[in-house]
């Protein structure tokens, strides 16, 4: 059985990953091969980089992604990214057999 700090931490992962911007950052993050700078995402994104720093806290706080600094930079890589594809992929057809 879960443990109510369990349930919170899933509730956590789940709400980040309930937003599409955010799917769109893990997904490009898991398709590069070398960590991304967060002012490279938000180009490719056409979003401030205002807007795009708040989806990278929701998922660097769930705990999804990682955030570094170089130099003045911040740079972005996901954790676990076999995992969250595998998750992505169990939604898709989760999705598909309504």
């Amino acid at each position: 059985m879960s443990t109510p700090e369990d349930l919170k931490s899933i509730s956590t992962m789940f709400g980040a990953l309930g937003n599409p911007v955010r799917l769109r950052i893990l997904l490009m993050l898991m398709d590069s091969a070398k960590p991304l700078h967060i002012t490279a995402v938000a180009s490719n994104l056409k979003k401030d980089y205002g807007g795009v720093y708040r989806h990278v806290e929701v998922l660097r706080d769930a705990g999804l992604i990682q955030v570094y600094d170089v130099g003045r930079s911040r740079v972005l890589s996901p954790l676990n990214g076999e995992t969250i594809k595998d998750l992505i992929a169990k939604a898709k057809s989760f999705g598909q057999k309504r």
